[in-house]
């Protein structure tokens, strides 16, 4: 159980379907997973996409997506939400609505812009929606340096876009490293600026890096982490599953490995160490 809860904490990702397994949804629910909290999801739209490109992104149903988070907090609860790909004005009004079912989840805002492979996954006019509509809820958003720059409207250092996004609303920022020489994250509030250094993994594979974080950030806020702590042990999962990605698979951009999916592997056929699919399961 959590070191700050006597139950096991419930997460909610609103966002897309990734069929190729990487990133969205997918992701979310590995990171759920591997840090210890109960992982829900409430779809926004399907994808088909591979290590390599998006081929196609179907948006669900206004109701699809408010019904989805509806079900789940009649009868489950919910303690953090995180929000991923959402793709259209539209569909960013409904999460909106949604987000009143559950008001005192915190939520933790990953503003996804592009996907790896370098394909658009916002409408050019759903960028204000999420600024009016969903950025003033968020308990922490964590855009990338290019996903600040947009929401900020100009260049600038990640401090300086960590202020100038903290400004439209959201509780705490983020500027996640990944994509600067020096993999160091931003971490930004009303009282503070921290910086949260990282190492680069340039062997690894990181699709599926955003998501991992967010997701992982949502679900420490869940076990009871103030903002700041919960942003720092994000980045050591996010890093590790970077590390530890998945680069054999596909020919494009692979999976990061948030579960250690290779190392199990290796336990269950590879030394013949565990005797059964259920020990292998049981490893930490």
């Amino acid at each position: 159980m959590s070191p700050l809860l006597q139950r096991l904490p419930r997460v909610l990702s609103i966002a897309g379907s990734d069929s190729g397994g990487g990133a969205g949804i997918q992701a979310d629910l590995k990171a759920f997973a591997c840090c210890g909290v109960h992982g829900m999801t409430a779809i926004t739209a399907i994808t088909a996409q591979n290590t390599q490109a998006v081929a196609g992104v179907w948006p669900l149903p206004r109701d699809a997506v408010v019904a989805q988070v509806q079900a789940v907090a009649d009868d489950i609860g919910v303690d953090a939400v995180k929000i991923g790909m959402l793709g259209t004005a539209d569909t960013i009004a409904a999460v909106a609505e949604a987000l009143d079912l559950v008001p005192d989840a915190p939520v933790v805002l990953d503003p996804v812009m592009l996907a790896e492979s370098g394909a658009r996954l916002l409408d050019s006019d759903a960028h204000a929606a999420l600024v009016e509509l969903l950025l003033p809820r968020a308990a922490v958003t964590t855009p990338n340096v290019p996903e600040a720059e947009a929401l900020a409207g100009s260049a600038a250092d990640p401090a300086t876009l960590a202020r100038g996004v903290l400004a439209m609303g959201p509780a705490a920022v983020v500027v996640t490293g990944g994509h600067l020489d020096e993999a160091t994250d931003v971490f930004c509030d009303a009282d503070r600026l921290v910086e949260i250094p990282g190492e680069r993994a340039p062997e690894g594979a990181a699709h599926g890096s955003g998501c991992t974080h967010s997701s992982a950030l949502a679900s420490f806020l869940a076990h009871g982490y103030e903002p700041l702590e919960a942003a720092r042990r994000a980045k050591r999962i996010a890093t590790d599953a970077v590390a530890a990605g998945l680069r054999e698979i596909g020919g494009g951009a692979g999976p990061v490995d948030a579960l250690g999916v290779v190392e199990r592997q290796r336990v269950v056929v590879g030394d013949g160490a565990a005797s059964s699919p259920e020990r292998a399961g049981r490893l930490t």
